[in-house]
């Protein structure tokens, strides 16, 4: 079986900072006037040098999304959502046609179960020097029961989860919509952290691109499945159609 593998520098990493468990430990991203390394900024959006490249062959960088350190996309205006995607597709899209990498990745750690060490919202963009995106993702991924489709913006369930159960997607026909794409990001997050399970409190969203056109898939995050760890094996749940139904009555429901 062909894979990607790639080199991590767990010297480097046993040093990066860790505040979602170790809730005293201070935040970097909060120490504004000490950030380096800054690449561009848009308001309270920050795009900087990753401090901790732990990721060998490769460039890393983050987003700060907001200065407020416990705030989340539910929380954001839908101003500051479309700035938010907007700034970190276009910095995701400028790396890609640099022709410094061969694969480029754009995604978004939030909670303990997530993989992330920081509770400051942020993103992160890595530049690969060396890695074969067709091995990142299967285009059956992102097919779905739909829950709203507006601007040519499918807004689904997954019928063929990346790794199990509930997972939603975002899959717009052409990259200008980007506006829905966050309202529908936003949309799949606030559903996850407030109505999906009581004990949900981790996700990621990860961005793809499809014969050039960005896909986003939302997960929520819970202990994975030792059938998928050790076999691959993906379960879809009985319960697809429920869900969309909920999503709909809660966001997309008009009452005449």
């Amino acid at each position: 079986m062909e894979i990607n593998l790639i080199g991590f520098n767990t010297t480097l990493g046993k040093k990066k900072p860790e505040n979602i468990i170790n809730k005293t430990a201070p935040c970097p991203f909060c120490d504004r006037e000490n950030l380096s390394g800054i690449v561009d900024t848009d308001g309270d959006l920050v795009l900087l040098k990753n401090k901790y490249n732990v990721i060998e062959d490769a460039d890393q960088f983050v987003l700060i999304e907001s200065k407020v350190c416990h705030s989340d996309m539910p929380d954001y205006s839908a101003e500051h959502m479309h700035r938010l995607i907007r700034f970190g597709v276009h910095h995701w899209q400028k790396m890609q046609n640099s022709g410094k990498y061969e694969t480029v990745i754009f995604f978004k750690n939030f909670g303990p179960l997530s993989g992330g060490t920081l509770r400051h919202p942020h993103m992160q963009i890595v530049g690969f020097h060396s890695l074969n995106e067709n091995l990142t993702f299967d285009p059956l991924e992102f097919e779905g029961l739909t829950i709203h489709e507006e601007n040519d913006v499918d807004f689904n369930i997954a019928t063929c989860p990346r790794i199990g159960f509930s997972e939603f997607n975002v899959v717009p026909k052409t990259n200008e919509p980007l506006d829905t794409v966050a309202d529908d990001i936003q949309i799949a997050v606030d559903y996850l952290m407030h109505h999906f399970n009581k004990r949900c409190n981790s996700y990621n969203i990860f961005f793809y691109q499809e014969n050039g056109i960005l896909r986003a898939k939302i997960m929520p995050r819970f202990a994975t499945s030792p059938l998928f760890i050790g076999y691959n094996i993906r379960f879809r749940p009985s319960n697809l159609e429920d869900l969309r139904n909920n999503v709909r009555k809660i966001y997309f429901d008009r009452v005449v």
